[in-house]
């Protein structure tokens, strides 16, 4: 009985390894470069377009930016 434990839950431990290790492996993309993204992906693809993104407005600094 312990035995069959022990490979369920080294089983599962792995399997939860797998998963969690899913997914694109680089920096994370703001709403404005994926947007300008898709517009050059749908261009090369001879789709119609989405709408021109706007660009962002510059962040202002916050006092507590340093803490993060």
């Amino acid at each position: 009985m312990t035995g069959s434990r022990i490979l369920v839950t080294l089983t599962l431990l792995a399997t939860m390894a797998v998963v969690t290790a899913c997914g694109r492996r680089a920096g994370l993309d703001t709403p404005y470069e994926a947007a300008v993204q898709a517009r050059k992906d749908a261009e090369r693809a001879k789709q119609p377009l989405p709408p021109e993104p706007e660009k962002p407005v510059k962040d202002k600094k916050f006092i507590l930016d340093p803490l993060i």
